[in-house]
C-alpha cells in the first residue's frame, strides 16, 4: 500500500473519530436532557468535555505514531505527522494551561478548546454568569498572557454543579 493512501486511510479514520465523538456528545446530552425534563444536566460537563477530548487526540496521536512507523524519517510524510504530531501536543499544553489560569481567578473549574485548524479559542466557565469584570479579566488573559487574537475568543458560562 502506498504512502500517500495510507495517510489518506488514516485521514479518514480521524475525521470519522471526531465526527463519532461529536454524535456521542450531542446524543448524550439530548437523553440526559430527556430525562430530566427541561433542564439540560450539566453536573459532569467539564469532566466528560476533558474525557472526550483526552479519548479524541490520544487517538489522533496512535494514528500520528502509526504513520510515523510505517514512512521513512525524512520523507514528507514523515515531516507532515511529526509537525501535526508536535502542533497537538503544543495545543493540549496551552489548554492546561490557560485552564490553570482561569481557575486562578477563583472558578471552580473551566475548560478551553483551542481549534487545530483555526485560530479560535472557545473558554466554558463554571459559572451562572460572568460580570464584565470577569469576563474582562478572562478575556486578558488570552489575550496578553496566551497571545490570542482577540477576534477569535469566545468566553461562555456554564453553570455546573460539581
Amino acid at each position: 500500500m502506498s504512502r500517500t493512501k495510507k495517510i489518506v486511510i488514516m485521514s479518514g479514520l480521524v475525521l470519522l473519530l471526531a465526527v463519532t465523538a461529536v454524535f456521542n456528545f450531542v446524543l448524550a446530552g439530548t437523553v440526559s436532557g430527556n430525562a430530566e425534563g427541561n433542564d439540560v444536566t450539566t453536573a459532569n460537563y467539564f469532566s466528560t468535555y476533558r474525557t472526550e477530548r483526552l479519548t479524541t487526540r490520544n487517538e489522533e496521536l496512535l494514528q500520528l505514531d502509526a504513520i510515523l512507523e510505517d514512512t521513512e524519517a525524512g520523507s514528507e510524510s514523515y515531516e507532515e505527522a511529526m509537525a501535526l504530531k508536535l502542533q497537538i501536543v503544543e495545543m493540549m499544553e496551552r489548554e492546561l494551561l490557560l485552564e490553570t489560569y482561569i481557575k486562578s481567578l477563583g472558578y471552580p473549574d473551566a475548560v478551553v478548546s483551542i481549534g487545530l485548524d483555526s485560530d479560535n479559542v472557545n473558554v466554558f466557565v463554571n459559572a451562572n454568569e460572568l460580570a464584565y469584570n470577569d469576563f474582562l479579566s478572562i478575556y486578558n488573559i488570552l489575550t496578553e498572557e496566551a497571545g490570542c487574537d482577540p477576534a477569535n475568543v469566545n468566553i461562555m458560562p456554564i453553570h455546573s454543579e460539581s
